[in-house]
């Protein structure tokens, strides 16, 4: 059986850059073991799978080549993307909200115009939650290859989710975040709490001006891949710890702007939106993404 598999590169306009993202647009029919078999071989750190669904517009299950995930942001925008320009979406060419089912529950994405005339994916993440790291400072410095005295003076190292679980690891600067090498062997003894959590390292100084947060995000050991280029689901809950920890933004100026991705040559930017309702943070992510090529795969179904 041949799969047309869709590579896209989301949170960037430039091929080559931003995130890769396998997409398949007619996923129904594939078993589970062949969906998990076709992000194998792509290789890329998620794959998404797209298919019809009773209880949204559409249903997406995300793959990493080892294993399936709740919820993949970088998918999720390089999905619709696709899903936009090859119009597969009622109206494309009007902005309007869609709604998606994901193993992290029902959210809406709207597609919006942007200045370059490219379609802006603004992708509902939901409620941010948070959980304190009760692990060993020392040995989390020493699995991402820094010493305790770069790790930041006065801001919380924090698990987030909001839908997939990271820890959110503050440092003091660029040149913390960029000696960095992670060592996957030592993240199961320092991520007890979060079993299968990844590390997500960010600083507050930035190389583009634009920017308010710099991040490296180092995959779980068992998604099968080592590093996340440009992170969406990691970028909304960081962009909630921002809110809450770092400085509260006012929900009517511009998003909090992420920058990622330079260490691995890779570079792109997440806009994300937080807004506080009672004690919680909704948020909210969006980005372009541009089309790389068609892979064509053939794997006989198990």
């Amino acid at each position: 059986m041949k799969v047309c598999v869709h590579h896209w590169d989301a949170f960037t306009n430039q091929p080559g850059k931003g995130n890769p993202a396998g997409i398949v647009l007619n996923a129904q029919g594939l078993s589970e073991q062949f969906m998990q078999a076709i992000a194998r071989i792509i290789g890329f750190n998620d794959t998404a799978f797209v298919s019809p669904c009773n209880n949204a517009d559409f249903r997406i299950r995300y793959f990493a080549p080892n294993r399936e995930v709740e919820l993949c942001g970088h998918a999720t925008i390089a999905a619709f993307s696709a899903l936009y320009q090859r119009q597969l979406l009622p109206d494309a060419k009007r902005a309007r909200s869609y709604t998606l089912e994901t193993k992290a529950g029902v959210i809406s994405v709207e597609i919006q115009d942007s200045s370059d005339g490219s379609p802006l994916i603004v992708m509902n993440q939901g409620t941010a939650r948070f959980s304190p790291f009760d692990g060993d400072c020392e040995a989390l410095a020493r699995a991402i290859g820094i010493d305790t005295s770069d790790l930041h003076a006065t801001l919380p190292i924090m698990y987030g989710s909001t839908g997939r679980w990271t820890l959110l690891v503050p440092v003091k600067c660029l040149d913390v975040i960029q000696r960095m090498s992670p060592d996957a062997n030592e993240f199961n003894v320092v991520l007890t709490d979060k079993p299968g959590a990844s590390i997500h390292p960010f600083c507050l100084d930035t190389f583009n001006p634009r920017a308010q947060v710099h991040a490296r995000h180092f995959s779980s050991p068992s998604s099968g891949t080592v590093e996340d280029a440009v992170t969406g689901t990691a970028s909304g809950v960081l962009g909630a710890y921002y809110q809450q920890y770092v400085d509260a933004l006012d929900d009517d100026k511009q998003p909090l702007i992420i920058e990622q991705g330079y260490e691995v040559g890779r570079e792109g930017t997440v806009q994300v939106w937080t807004s506080k309702q009672d004690d919680n943070y909704i948020v909210s992510i969006a980005g372009s993404a541009c089309f790389v090529e068609d892979i064509d795969v053939e794997i006989a179904e198990a």
